[in-house]
């Protein structure tokens, strides 16, 4: 492209933003039916308040933001919501208005409502109630919610205070101020287990209490307590409005009053309204695009809508927050933040984020800088100053590093880093294991392989901010760590295959959904290579090869096998754009100079996948993740390395855009905007650093032979590159004590007895870390009948896992356990011939929270004669199904002693799940792993 035309289709101008009416485009509704998560409630950018109907109570997975378009039933309006996560929380400070005599029963006081009569555009939400006649409008500003009752009938009007609505009430105050100001407290616990929310109530009309709910304290105008409703009722003309502002705030009372004198004075729905809807043209006018379908401006409009929903603004006008170990704080020269769901949002959402809101991006780092002083740790999945510990990796610093890589100022650099570093070096989540031994096993932690891939592109990240600040060492370590997915790449198959045991786990299947991976299968994380593509292609055997494999996801049965999981949507072979693992996967055509495969690709998912309906929402819109990739894509840019300040390209979805950036400047893309002036767009001036030299790392060796064996077994060790010289050593279970050396490897031997064996591999004197394997000769020559079905998850390494002498943990997502869910258990072992028998055990799990509770009782029979069975002893539960914590019990029987030479174990399920169970009516698991005779 030659210069003039270049300067023609994309320039730089300097820019005074004048707000467009682009909030026109916005439907609040796309994402609210299918599995989008999204509310269709009133909010400002970013805004504290997000207020909105609820039409959920029971915490569904479809249920997360409180309203599903299939709904027909509104049981109020509340204060706070979740912008299209997976998991269920929030819907606090909940008013509902109704007329007659009122009733603080949810059945009595929810209203059947049309989509007819319901209405919801940028910053107001409109609806008739029909049980009642009464017309409903909310707006708001940051910290104060606006609603607008109408009541078309003359009577008795009732607004109803449910503090019980949707999570669980741990603590509840309503303080009576006057007869139209209310003051209230409330401290739930969901998916954050800690969250407290003050509110000011104040209504435009005396109000009197006409009933109440109170299971604590009654009197003075104050009311506490775990069980806690009130009905405030008033005689209405027909016609009447009542109008009603909350004031929200974290931090008090007192903050919460000072949120209503700094947003709350107002009396005017209208004005309100019309400054929430200035707040979304001004924030919707950085990215102006260009086209004549209406529907497609819609869709681009209301995904920058649902980014810019959160994170949310977290303190009070004053700058007062609660931090996250629960103590006051002042947010100085910065705002402090809240809801950052780093998995999904670090992709995209975030490097957008950097683009066209530096300001705001740096008040994020400084939130998780401030998140890390006062929490311990940088944020996970952060929520109301809880940390739910969600998802995995420890993604902000991506956030930090893309921060820093792309020049954006105000906020510490090294304090950043300290922080970063700090998370890093924990000893969580199978981090200790992935130190130790540069990749997790599944006999280290769960989700081994989409943690050990996650885990070193996040140190790449921080490889990156130490080589800005000059860490030299700091740097080579990280970039050592940032290669450990090439543990677990087997050069075989070309799949990110987890090990267990030294050895690959087998059966292998790419497509199956299970315990090894977050969210997915091999498929989606076999390219999550994001810091480093071009080993990953030479790992692959170069471009033509690695273009094959990516070929191969695209036309891959689109089909998963394996555990059910709702998230994984929108496939195109195994290629599941409702999930996030799989957002970059399209651009790495780009990598083997194959754009056009890219351009195709990622046009067939903006038209496809990307609607102006309630169902337009492929997957969860997960924080705004799902609605950047849109909005980057197309523009045709996309953050396939958040770290580095460029992005990859596709072809311009749009006639005409223009980004306006915060220094005043303009970019303008078009259609013939050339690749190379869309790769560094407005990262131009990003400066580069010096690098440093690193290790390349070699791969741990493979050991393969049976982990339990009769009287010998063949061991096996592998390299994972064909250069590595293999070093080894055996520890045989009799000669714990002998000092052993690591010999070099010649070829395959025998052992006959419980050994285990350690390996390394070495090339250009560079070590592997050493891989250790064990294998068990086994402990008898029984042979055990299972006349239960296990679930095909949960299955061990079959049935003889049940008398192998080898006890699974607590962590039962390792696979050490047999699970069986809704049928008792019962299994009958052959001891071969008649022993004599003093003790019997069987060993079982509870998670609850999971579904697994301990069996009701455990039965021990004995016979000779493999048919005619004697109950010797019951053993029966003393656990309490609500106790949460994941814990292993013993059911052991000391029985008199008895010759027989078969034993049968019966334990009896638990049954359907309780009403107190999230999964309530679903049928629970036993889990078991070890039987013992003795």
């Amino acid at each position: 492209m030659n210069s003039k035309k270049f300067i023609l289709l994309f320039f730089l101008t300097s820019f005074c933003l004048q707000a467009q009416n682009y909030s026109q485009y916005v439907n609040p509704f796309i994402g609210t039916g299918g599995h989008g998560h999204t509310f269709p409630g009133a909010i400002v950018p970013f805004g504290m308040v997000q207020l909105s109907p609820d039409t959920r109570v029971d915490g569904s997975w479809d249920g997360c933001s409180g309203y599903h378009y299939s709904d027909s039933v509104i049981y109020g309006f509340s204060h706070t919501h979740l912008n299209g996560t997976g998991v269920s929380d929030y819907g606090d400070i909940m008013l509902m208005p109704t007329m007659g005599k009122p009733s603080l029963n949810n059945k009595d006081y929810s209203s059947k409502f049309s989509h007819k009569n319901e209405k919801a555009t940028a910053g107001f939400y409109s609806v008739k109630l029909d049980k009642n006649n009464i017309d409903v409008r909310l707006t708001t500003t940051k910290r104060v919610g606006y609603h607008e009752y109408t009541f078309n009938n003359a009577g008795n009007a009732n607004i109803i205070l449910d503090l019980n609505h949707r999570d669980k009430l741990m603590e509840g105050e309503v303080k009576i101020i006057d007869d139209k100001t209310i003051e209230v407290f409330r401290r739930s616990e969901a998916w954050a287990t800690n969250q407290y929310i003050y509110a000011r109530i104040e209504f435009s009309k005396p109000m009197k209490i006409s009933k109440k709910q109170v299971n604590g304290k009654d009197e003075n105008n104050l009311f506490t307590g775990t069980k806690l409703a009130l009905a405030f009722s008033t005689t209405v003309k027909k016609g009447e409005k009542i109008n009603v502002k909350v004031a929200v705030s974290t931090t008090g009372y007192e903050g919460a009053g000072k949120n209503m004198l700094a947003e709350g004075k107002s009396i005017d729905f209208a004005s309100i309204q019309k400054q929430a809807v200035a707040d979304w043209d001004k924030e919707l006018s950085k990215i102006e695009v260009k086209s004549s379908d209406k529907d497609k401006l819609t869709v681009f409009y209301t995904a920058m809508y649902h980014v810019f929903t959160q994170p949310n603004i977290n303190m009070d006008v004053d700058g007062k927050y609660r931090g996250r170990d629960n103590k006051f704080y002042m947010a100085n020269g910065f705002d402090y933040y809240s809801v950052f769901s780093l998995w999904d949002t670090f992709r995209g959402a975030h490097p957008l984020m950097s683009l066209i809101d530096r300001k705001r991006t740096a008040d994020f780092v400084n939130t998780f800088i401030k998140q890390y002083e006062q929490g311990g740790k940088l944020p996970v999945w952060e929520l109301a100053s809880n940390e739910t510990e969600c998802m995995i990796g420890y993604h902000a610093v991506s956030v930090i590093a893309d921060a820093m890589a792309k020049g954006i100022t105000g906020f510490d650099y090294e304090k950043a880093f300290q922080a970063s570093k700090n998370s890093a070096m924990l000893d969580i989540f199978g981090l200790n294991a992935y130190k130790q031994n540069n990749f997790i096993s599944i006999d280290d932690e769960h989700e081994s392989v989409s943690k050990t891939v996650e885990y070193a592109y996040d140190d790449w990240c921080i490889a990156q901010m130490a080589k800005i600040l000059g860490k030299k060492e700091d740097y080579q370590y990280f970039m050592k760590r940032s290669q450990n997915w090439k543990n677990l790449y087997n050069p075989k198959n070309g799949f990110m295959q987890p090990r267990k045991n030294g050895n690959w786990y087998e059966p292998f299947e790419p497509r199956e959904v299970n315990n090894n991976y977050t969210e997915g299968n091999s498929w989606h994380y076999s390219y999550s290579v994001q810091q480093d593509i071009p080993g990953l292609i030479a790992a692959h055997g170069g471009k033509e090869k690695f273009e094959q494999f990516i070929d191969a996801i695209f036309s891959a049965p689109d089909k998963t096998t394996g555990r059910e999981q709702v998230d994984i949507t929108g496939l195109i072979g195994q290629y599941a754009q409702g999930n996030e693992p799989s957002h970059h996967i399209a651009y790495l055509y780009n990598y083997v100079g194959k754009p056009e495969k890219t351009d195709a690709k990622i046009k067939f998912i903006l038209d496809n996948y990307y609607k102006n309906a309630p169902d337009g929402l492929i997957g969860n819109e997960d924080c705004g993740q799902m609605s950047a990739w849109y909005i980057l894509s197309s523009m045709g840019i996309y953050a396939v390395t958040p770290g580095l300040p460029e992005w990859q390209t596709t072809k311009p979805y749009f006639d005409e855009v223009k980004i306006h950036l915060e220094d005043g400047t303009t970019r303008t893309i078009t259609k013939n905007t050339g690749r190379e002036e869309l790769k560094k767009l407005g990262f131009e001036n990003a400066k580069s650093f010096k690098d440093f030299k690193y290790d390349e790392l070699t791969a741990t060796p493979v050991i393969s032979a049976a982990r339990i064996f009769d009287l010998n077994t063949k061991v096996e060790i592998t390299a994972l590159n064909p250069d590595d010289k293999i070093y080894f050593m055996t520890l045989d279970e009799g000669d714990a004590n002998v000092r052993k050396m690591f010999t070099a490897y010649k070829g395959p031997f025998t052992i006959t007895r419980t050994t285990q064996v350690a390996a390394y591999a070495e090339r250009n004197g560079e070590k592997s870390s050493i891989v250790r394997a064990n294998f068990n000769r086994r402990p008898n020559n029984w042979d055990i009948t299972v006349n239960s079905t296990p679930t095909p998850q949960y299955t061990a390494s079959g049935k003889l896992s049940l008398i192998d002498g080898i006890n699974g943990d607590a962590n039962w997502r390792k696979g050490e356990w047999l699970g069986y869910q809704g049928q008792t258990f019962e299994a009958i072992i052959d001891m071969k011939s008649p022993q004599q028998i003093t003790q019997l055990s069987s060993t079982y799990l509870q998670d609850s929270r999971a579904w697994i509770l301990i069996p009701k009782k455990v039965e021990y029979y004995v016979s000779n004669n493999g048919k005619d069975f004697i109950l010797l002893k019951t053993v029966d539960n003393t656990l309490d199904p609500k106790d949460e914590t994941a814990q292993v019990k013993e059911f052991s029987a000391e029985v008199l002693p008895t010759q027989a030479r078969y034993v049968k174990v019966k334990a009896y399920h638990f049954g359907k799940l309780p009403e107190w169970h999230q999964g309530a009516g679903g049928d629970a698991y036993i889990f078991i792993d070890e039987i013992s005779v003795k």
